[in-house]
């Protein structure tokens, strides 16, 4: 076998896509990793960099070109990490989402279970309610170059709002105007860290700015330099962060203007958001995917349900309208206090909020007796603790609804299950980051007895 060799050119065919949304390509026994490349086609490519088991490799040429490939619209793309599948089609990226998804589930999972759909979004542009920009060392205001921290500059997002760019522009104008100090993260000198912008359905924002202190200059003129540019603010709040390293949110707040949070609707509940309360950055995809938890979920309202990781109570408030009795659980106390006050504006009584982290919460449920039908999780990109899964499966419930941001952790934690006796029997991928190649999926988990899985076969059609 043949060793490639760095700046030599190859002729080879994009076999699929990596979990990072690079081509594959397949050159003398080993995987080359193609950036911007499209599955099917021909290429002429330099080989830039030989590893020990692969290697990378940047094409130059395109021979036979695929009609998947599009001219991306971003005038950013290649340059800001933000997006991964500009140059595909959307059903292309809805493909390689899916792909990504099975593989996992195959390799990592040991299972044989086909994703039965990817349900993919109506509108694929300007869907982020939730925007978080860099300030770089020079003042631009943007998003990191990938792999790096360098920050591109960008004025004008396809996936971010209006508003939200509106408002990071804003305060760049402010920076300029009164010459604030933007944040070196090599130095840990300089102020402004982060502009971070949530928005709801009404096009009402809340400006969070991040700084190395715990005030600003000219605070009134901030204030009135972003309700300028985004008239429907409703708050601009200090978030102070001295710390170095990548955490973008310190623990301190102080509200500038207005108020220090929004309120939005999502699945007809209404929610009120603080800066840091979790909540699903595409709203209207949110919804699909928390119709098909609740698909897999079953629930006739007479089940007692758990939800680990419960955020701001987003899942486990829809779960408490078809369900007898529901407990949520969260680490984060600000998006814990959320879901009680969310629960109470929504006139939802059977449900109950547990402050603490998932595997203790877990345990200590656990020990004090309960066994509850149904178990849903959303963990952070990390997946589940073996602690979560032990004590999970040790209260027996029927069904685990898994909602995962990750495949590869996704696929770790069902082979986990698989081996504690609950077997993976439904999966689906829902595209909740159009553009990027993160994808988040729902699996239904079931007890590996007889009964639980012949009900689920013969409930759903499947098997």
């Amino acid at each position: 076998m043949e060793k490639l060799i760095e700046n030599h050119l190859y002729t080879g065919t994009v076999e699929s896509y990596s979990s990072e949304g690079l081509g594959i390509v397949r050159l003398n026994g080993a995987v080359v990793f193609v950036p911007q490349a499209v599955r099917g086609e021909t290429v002429d490519l330099k080989i830039t960099k030989v590893m020990k088991t692969c290697a990378a490799g940047k094409i130059v040429r395109i021979k036979t070109p695929s009609p998947e490939r599009t001219k991306p619209e971003c005038p950013y793309y290649g340059a800001c990490g933000g997006c991964d599948f500009q140059h595909l089609s959307y059903t292309e990226e809805l493909w390689a989402k899916r792909r990504r998804v099975q593989d996992a589930l195959e390799r990592l999972g040991g299972t044989g279970l086909q994703v039965e759909e990817i349900l993919g979004a109506k509108d694929p542009t300007h869907y982020r309610n939730k925007s978080q920009y860099p300030v770089g060392a020079d003042g631009a205001i943007g998003f990191f170059r990938a792999r790096t921290h360098q920050v591109v500059p960008v004025e004008r997002c396809l996936i971010q709002s209006e508003v939200s760019d509106q408002t990071a522009k804003a305060v760049g104008e402010w920076m300029k105007r009164y010459r604030i100090t933007p944040y070196d993260e090599r130095t840990g000198k300089g102020l402004v860290r982060h502009v971070y912008v949530r928005v709801n359905r009404k096009g009402e924002s809340l400006c969070c700015l991040v700084a190395n202190g715990r005030k600003v200059p000219r605070e009134p003129e901030l204030a009135a330099y972003i309700r300028a540019a985004a008239p429907r603010t409703a708050g601009v709040v200090l978030n102070t962060n001295c710390k170095q390293g990548n955490v973008i949110l310190g623990e301190k707040y102080r509200t500038l203007w207005g108020q220090d949070f929004l309120l939005d609707t999502l699945c007809g509940l209404t929610f009120k958001l603080s800066v840091p309360s979790f909540y699903q950055v595409n709203r209207e995809q949110a919804e699909v995917l928390y119709d098909k938890a609740l698909e897999f979920a079953g629930l006739t309202g007479q089940e007692t349900v758990l939800d680990l990781y419960c955020g701001t109570g987003t899942i486990t408030l829809c779960l408490a309208r078809r369900a007898k009795r529901v407990i949520g659980a969260e680490i984060v106390p600000p998006a814990i206090a959320d879901a009680r006050e969310n629960a109470r504006r929504n006139g939802i009584e059977n449900v109950e909020f547990f402050c603490g982290d998932a595997a203790a919460v877990a345990a200590k449920l656990e020990e004090d007796g309960l066994r509850p039908d149904v178990i849903t999780v959303d963990p952070p990109r990390k997946g589940l603790s073996p602690e979560v899964i032990a004590s999970v499966t040790a209260m027996g419930p029927a069904r685990v609804v898994y909602v995962s941001c990750d495949p590869a952790t996704l696929g770790r934690d069902v082979k986990i299950f698989q081996e504690l006796g609950y077997q993976a029997v439904r999966a689906c991928a829902v595209d909740m980051f159009p553009g990027t190649r993160h994808v988040e999926t729902v699996v239904l988990l079931s007890r590996d007895d007889a009964g639980s899985l012949r009900a689920i076969r013969e409930e759903t059609k499947i098997g």
